[in-house]
């Protein structure tokens, strides 16, 4: 896909009056981040300045308070958000605002209504956690600040060769205007004690759910977790799965072998299929509770963190297909509105951090798997994440199957609609 063009009525990103009053440090902020547009037609040169003066950046985003709009639907994920929070103000002198949201697509509505509007700063949101078709929107519009992520100080210790997903989200490039701060691969959380046996393709997992009517169910779509498990069910169902890469087409076509399938499963569902858990961690909670045997994640870790959390029963375990599953990586964003650009550079910068990234993984805090590579880390920092204990429940990396790429934005947009359309009426 193209950038986004330049738009010449974009304000200076940061007020002159509020820098100017940091002193110095504030000054050279000011010539440095109103040197880089906001809707930057390319990857702006002025990047590898960002990088050289990024005490400057530091002394203009203390004092700020940071809104950052983030999905709010675990509370794991809430406490570590909540850690940052602490560790950006005492460090930094930034107070960071988590503005819980249920799905980011509401927050890109709107920024797409003040844009037509004309607004063109002083907006409510300053950094975003966002990908796929909500970073697709948003880029396309030229919503966005940057690019930045390439100039973040620990940018030197992520590996785009090693690992794509830093740099390519959901097939599209992200050309520095989002940071990477965790990697994610769909992965079962299953109760031992209830199914020894875990399935090891999606047909085994077909034939378990058929023989235990009740016992399988998947959040409603378009919950991300729900909408990872339709894609995941296309992907293996598909006879060319190399289709769903590019821009949709044809789609009753490639899509039919999936509305199959969850019409022939639906009558042996949760509750027969006509209701629906709205998120991955209420169906953990009806895995804790009994009701049913399986639970998807986006983190592999996330059972053995729920364990610890006393969330999850011990016996649970978790499972991936053979043949690998969907996984991407999740980032932040800078509105090009964003009152606070500073302080949501500093906080960018704190996520992509070692000390950040191995807190963040660790099983009992979270369980997220870092986007950094290990080769590139001083040994003080690879020596954080050696300490690192595995969890219960985790499999080891090098015993994972392969993480498959996500589909372009634009099949996940159709089959939520499509998915809503067949299960309106419950």
């Amino acid at each position: 896909m193209t950038t986004p063009p330049p738009n010449s009525s974009v304000a200076t990103l940061l007020s002159r009056r509020r820098l100017l009053a940091t002193g110095a440090g504030g000054a050279a902020a000011l010539g440095l981040l109103g040197r880089i547009p906001a809707h930057a037609a390319a990857v702006d040169p002025d990047s590898a300045t960002l990088h050289a003066q990024w005490d400057a950046v530091r002394r203009a985003a203390r004092g700020q308070t940071v809104h950052w709009n983030a999905w709010g639907g675990d509370e794991t994920v809430n406490r570590y958000i909540a850690w940052v929070a602490d560790q950006v103000a005492e460090r930094h002198g930034i107070t960071l605002h988590h503005a819980k949201v249920a799905d980011i697509a509401d927050v890109i509505a709107r920024l797409l209504a003040e844009a037509a509007a004309g607004r063109t700063e002083g907006g409510s949101a300053d950094l975003l956690w966002i990908n796929g078709e909500n970073f697709l929107t948003a880029k396309q519009a030229g919503l966005l600040y940057g690019p930045f992520a390439t100039a973040l100080p620990s940018w030197r210790y992520v590996d785009p060769a090693a690992t794509p997903a830093v740099t390519v989200d959901f097939t599209v490039p992200t050309d520095g205007y989002e940071s990477p701060w965790g990697l994610s691969q769909l992965t079962f959380g299953y109760d031992s004690a209830r199914m020894p046996t875990p399935p090891a393709t999606l047909a085994d997992l077909t034939g378990w759910i058929q023989a235990h009517p009740g016992r399988f169910t998947y959040p409603a779509p378009p919950d991300f977790l729900g909408s990872t498990v339709l894609k995941q069910v296309l992907h293996d169902v598909s006879p060319d799965p190399a289709v769903l890469a590019r821009p949709m087409v044809d789609f009753d076509t490639v899509t039919a072998p999936l509305w199959a399938w969850l019409a022939a499963v639906r009558p042996v569902l949760w509750r027969e299929g006509r209701a629906f858990p709205h998120s991955g961690p209420e169906q953990r909670r009806l895995l804790a509770d009994g009701e049913v045997d399986v639970y998807p994640s986006f983190h592999p870790s996330d059972a053995s963190s729920s364990i610890a959390q006393g969330l999850l029963p011990p016996t649970v375990r978790t499972f991936l297909f053979q043949g690998g599953t969907i996984g991407n990586a999740h980032f932040v964003a800078i509105p090009a509105t964003a009152s606070a650009k500073a302080g949501a550079l500093v906080v960018a910068e704190f996520l992509l951090s070692p000390e950040a990234q191995a807190a963040k993984q660790h099983p009992d805090v979270w369980g997220d798997d870092t986007v950094l590579a290990m080769d590139r880390l001083p040994p003080e920092a690879r020596a954080r994440f050696d300490a690192l204990p595995l969890g219960p429940a985790t499999i080891p990396l090098n015993a994972r199957p392969p993480t498959l790429p996500e589909p372009h934005p634009s099949w996940m947009t159709a089959i939520e609609a499509e998915w809503r359309r067949i299960h309106a009426g419950g």
